[in-house]
């Protein structure tokens, strides 16, 4: 069974994305806008525990989980073709 590629990479991309999103909002909820540094603020430059660092957190989330998700179908359809 091959995975579409475009289609997996599209899903990745919404799913890491508004997670990321969603998870910086559930932390301003509970704990306040903090501005502190993060693991993933080192990774995604501007992203911070912040309203607007949640957008740009979205923005970079987005294309990382796109470009991971279309690698990853990328590969399995490789090497699932490799396995017959």
């Amino acid at each position: 069974m091959k995975l579409n590629v475009k289609a997996f990479a599209l899903t990745s991309s919404l799913v890491w994305g508004l997670g990321l999103f969603c998870m910086t909002w559930w932390i301003i909820i509970l704990d306040g806008n903090t501005g502190e540094v993060t693991f993933i603020s080192q990774l995604y430059r501007g992203y911070s525990i912040s309203p607007a660092g949640s957008f740009i957190g979205l923005l970079w989330a987005l294309a990382d989980g796109f470009v991971g998700g279309a690698v990853f179908a990328w590969l399995y359809n490789r090497f699932a073709d490799t396995g017959d």
